[in-house]
């Protein structure tokens, strides 16, 4: 029960600022008279949201699949290509300036290449999602598994522990925090990703929803879309969270002293 009151507690200020804003959002509506094709009031997002215009959990399903796909190859791509960097140096500046010129990339310019080559689809929505995430996937990997006390090094030389047990033992729960703060980016910019790829060219998902919505000026429903796009990004990086918790409580205890 306790803990319950806490967590509330804990989440009373985040709450508060989402019902204000609320709050604010009708009054502009409603008072200040703009108009619903500009800002829809919130009353008619939930119309939307709730109304059969839109079937909704068809597009909800393809960008739920797009965004699991973008985020689930990011963090194995980031995290294998993060142990290549720390393992070797050699392999680092080989892959280093490379991994760096494809971050630098503009997605958006990027995206038709991708349905160029793979057609229209939700596995190349999902390399878009990828390709905008792991980046950070990648540093954090790297920086976590060199980043380390030095005696625990020694201790492993002491017992003649080889590389890859050092790596297994030490490096890689040292990494922990290093990958799932990563993760958490990644999260967000899966998403992103996501929807990017839904915008070039698709015929469901969320992002095609938003654009379909432009020439019928049908705000209210672009709307409705938005906020499910952020109830999904919302959902993976609580799940990373939760992880978190659970892989590093130490460091997550560090965070609230």
């Amino acid at each position: 029960m306790m803990k319950a009151v806490k967590w509330a507690f804990e989440r009373l200020p985040a709450l508060s600022l989402f019902v204000v804003l609320l709050i604010a959002w009708q009054l502009a509506v409603t008072v200040g008279g703009v108009r619903e094709y500009l800002l829809p009031s919130p009353q008619s997002v939930y119309a939307a949201l709730t109304g059969n215009q839109i079937p909704w959990s068809r597009h909800i399903w393809v960008t739920a699949l797009e965004i699991f796909g973008a985020f689930t190859i990011a963090a194995i791509a980031g995290v294998f290509l993060g142990t290549m960097i720390a393992w070797s140096t050699l392999i680092s500046r080989a892959l280093m300036p490379f991994l760096v010129f494809v971050n630098t990339l503009p997605k958006v310019a990027v995206a038709p290449l991708f349905l160029i080559w793979m057609g229209y689809g939700i596995l190349p929505n999902m390399l878009i999602g990828a390709l905008i995430g792991f980046f950070p996937v990648v540093i954090n990997t790297a920086v976590g598994l060199t980043q380390i006390d030095r005696d625990l090094l020694d201790l492993g030389r002491v017992f003649s522990a080889p590389k890859w047990k050092v790596f297994v033992k030490i490096r890689i729960p040292n990494a922990y925090p290093f990958i799932l703060s990563a993760l958490k980016i990644t999260a967000t910019s899966a998403v992103v990703g996501a929807i990017v790829g839904e915008f070039v060219a698709s015929q469901r998902g969320l992002g095609y929803v938003i654009i379909a919505t432009q020439s019928s000026m049908n705000t209210s429903v672009a709307f409705a879309a938005l906020f499910w796009i952020s109830l999904m990004g919302f959902a993976v990086f609580g799940i990373v969270a939760m992880l978190t918790r659970i892989l590093t409580p130490w460091a997550d205890n560090a965070d609230n002293q």
